[in-house]
């Protein structure tokens, strides 16, 4: 695949040669994590999210490329293709130029123009538009027997072939093109019989808005009422401003002929223009959507996967129910499953008195040191019988959001982990891996079903999976993974790796034992030197002999640690552990071709905190007591709560009482925010005030505002909680 360096340096700001050796390093099969980290000074230090827009516009390109060469190909077969089409063909920097050049060659079904071309129609379409003062004699080309029975019909037909041509003209479709771009103004109204049934749409029955100023949660919005046929829209520019444009490209003269072209202008706007260039506006207002979504989905993601861990800790994890009870399960540090059972903490007293016995016994019998409860059906009546118990005051209890819980616990994952247990006991213990450590858990589930996007069933699906994985792979990289613990679905993630890879790996810990030197996954079947380097740095040995191996340093760089421990006249551990020693290191001693001060500030500063989870750490979170329905809710309250979800238009944040609340933008803060993701994000621990509590439709108003505001900003449209 050629790598287009100029083009894409000229977009994201970047040297040719930057995109050149990106290009390279991806084709020779490198991850993004490993350029990003291990490959500083080849790239000039260009961070993940240049890496994949590097990647994603070759691709682009390349598509770009590949319909090149098939127009080429179609006119050459068609002996049309001359020296100057090739050129043009070849100029063409975009799909929109390229089809626009392509378009009059394009094989057409039977247009009217070309009903008209074979009544005999095309020289008098010539004639009239070439706009010359000389008489026209219509009447010779009226021929019954062609079906072109009278003058009207014969000037109709012509009409037709000028309003394709017209329609056809790369230049007249160029300089609509940007009018609808930056004048088209997106109408919305209500499908007749449709205001019951589509009800959710509402504040889109009757809608007006420029192009310009269509936020990409709106658009989805009435892109999901067209398709549900509740919602009409319309994408279009004053009329007569891209009339008048035509009329000034086109029309040259005001006699007949003059009279007939500026006829057949109008016909082609209305016909043919206008529908095809607000298609094309329809496509590139949709793709710029999604790509807003996306973002807001692949933001989210990322804060919830790298979520603070409560760490190694036997935890107690409860599924709540009301009539059901709520499935109580043990685990051990490594999430190993020590016990099961079933307790009824919201019914009779009797079974209540039995589920604190209980509870409290498995705490003593594997010195539980947290207690999760899933944030579900019965959470907050769960939570406060178990902090109504006389627990230890050390053991952590909180809330763990338990979406996409029930989606690992029904999956082929769950199934192979806990064959022996049914889908209630997989769903608590996800619950208390959670919490234990929030990135292995979630790894398992489609990143689609944890619901932390906005419209994410609208948005193209291929982008999004690819935008996922991006975060999910990042987000494992950046942490690491300790090799001897791990997961299969975790592993699977690590750079170089993948699914067969990472299964490899299981069987080869389970047939040997742990792994105690990073050299050892080489001899793990099909974990060749490429796959080595790609992965060895990503992935820790906690108990290895050689420290660099607990480390986020690269195998390929001991070498210069350990010159660096022999100059320094110490061990290698001495020079990890000792700061005194560190600080006398003079990086630029150890300069070389292709290792520079970026790569070896990295070094020195993992010798300082090796392996260190970037995390956040771990801070234990309550809902304000009593506040457990939507019906305790007051205008005023001040209440704790975690952001669960970050929109483009504010975010929505759980204050205990089984529905979100909104925060709008305009409640942000008390300053003008732009995008809410600059004031907070998922799994933030906020204080809230209640502006507004809305029974009937279960809606909450909240906000973050140290001053009260107007509340007329947050409107109906903005409100809905929309997760897809």
């Amino acid at each position: 695949m050629h790598c287009y360096p100029k083009t894409i340096a000229d977009e994201l700001g970047i040297r040719p040669a930057q995109v050149e050796t990106v290009a390279a390093l991806l084709d020779d099969g490198a991850t993004i994590p490993f350029i990003a980290r291990y490959r500083k000074e080849a790239t000039g230090c260009l961070d993940e999210l240049q890496l994949a827009a590097i990647r994603d516009r070759r691709i682009e390109l390349a598509e770009v490329d590949k319909r090149r060469s098939a127009i080429l190909a179609s006119l050459d077969e068609r002996g049309i293709l001359d020296a100057a089409l090739r050129q043009a063909v070849n100029a063409a920097a975009d799909l929109a130029a390229l089809e626009d050049i392509y378009l009059p060659y394009r094989p057409k079904r039977r247009t009217r123009a070309q009903i008209a071309r074979e009544k005999g129609l095309e020289p008098l379409a010539a004639l009239l538009h070439g706009q010359k003062t000389q008489p026209i004699e219509v009447e010779a080309f009226v021929n019954p027997e062609q079906e072109v029975a009278t003058v009207e019909e014969a000037l109709s037909g012509a009409r037709d072939i000028i309003a394709e041509w017209i329609s056809e003209d790369a230049a007249i479709r160029a300089r609509l093109r940007d009018i609808f771009r930056h004048k088209a103004v997106i109408t919305s109204t209500v499908v007749k019989n449709q205001e019951e049934s589509g009800a959710t749409f509402r504040d889109y029955f009757q809608w007006r808005e420029p192009v310009g100023k269509a936020a990409g949660h709106r658009l989805l919005a009435m892109f999901r009422g067209e398709q549900a046929k509740v919602l009409s829209l319309s994408f279009r520019p004053p009329e007569n401003e891209a009339l008048t444009i035509l009329h000034r490209c086109v029309v040259r003269a005001n006699g007949f002929a003059g009279q007939q072209v500026t006829l057949a202008v109008d016909d082609s706007y209305k016909r043919l223009l206008a529908p095809s260039l607000e298609n094309e506006l329809r496509t590139q207002l949709k793709k710029q959507a999604d790509q807003e979504a996306i973002a807001v989905f692949a933001d989210n993601l990322r804060e919830l996967l790298l979520a603070p861990p409560l760490g190694q800790k036997r935890t107690m994890a409860l599924d709540p129910g009301f009539r059901t009870g709520a499935k109580l399960v043990c685990l051990g540090e490594q999430g190993q499953l020590l016990d099961w059972t079933t307790i009824y903490p919201t019914l009779s007293r009797a079974q209540q008195e039995e589920a604190a016995q209980t509870v409290l016994r498995l705490c003593r019998r594997y010195r539980i040191e947290a207690i999760a409860i899933g944030n579900g059906t019965a959470s907050r009546e769960t939570e406060a019988f178990v902090r109504g118990l006389d627990l230890p005051s050390e053991v952590v209890v909180t809330l763990v959001d338990e979406r996409g819980a029930s989606v690992y616990s029904a999956s082929e994952v769950a199934r192979a982990e806990f064959p022996d247990h049914d889908i209630t006991v997989r769903g608590a213990v996800s619950i208390g891996r959670r919490l234990q450590d929030p990135l292995a858990e979630l790894v398992k589930l489609d990143p689609k079903a944890i619901g932390v996007g906005q419209y994410q069933h609208d948005v193209q699906q291929k982008a999004l999976k690819q935008s996922l994985d991006d975060v999910v792979v990042s987000c494992v990289n950046r942490v690491g993974v300790e090799v001897n613990s791990a997961s299969k679905e975790l592993l699977a993630y690590v750079s170089g790796l993948g699914g067969t890879l990472a299964a490899n790996i299981l069987a080869y810990r389970r047939e040997k034992g742990p792994f105690t030197d990073r050299r050892q996954l080489l001899h793990v079947p099909r974990l060749g030197r490429k796959a080595f380097e790609q992965c060895a740095g990503f992935l820790r040995i906690h108990d290895a002999a050689n420290p660099l191996d607990r480390s986020g340093v690269h195998p390929e760089r001991y070498g210069i640690v350990e010159q660096m421990a022999r100059e320094c006249g110490c061990t290698i551990s001495a020079l990890m552990e000792e700061e005194h020693r560190r600080q006398r290191i003079q990086l630029d001693r150890y300069v070389q071709d292709g290792i520079g001060l970026p790569t070896l500030e990295d070094i020195l500063a993992e010798l300082g905190k090796p392996g260190r989870d970037p995390r956040r750490s771990f801070a234990a979170f309550a809902f304000a007591p009593g506040i457990e329905r939507l019906e305790d809710l007051r205008e005023g309250m001040r209440l704790p709560g975690i952001v669960t979800n970050v929109t483009k238009f504010g975010a929505f944040v759980d204050i205990g009482v089984h529905q979100d609340g909104l925060v709008h933008i305009s409640q942000l803060a008390d300053r003008y925010v732009k995008d809410p993701a600059e004031v907070v994000k998922v799994r933030q621990q906020v204080q809230v005030r209640v502006l507004e509590v809305d029974v009937k439709r279960r809606r909450i108003g909240l906000s973050l505002r140290a001053t009260p505001a107007d509340l007329s900003s947050v409107t109906d449209s903005s409100r809905t909680n929309d997760n897809g």
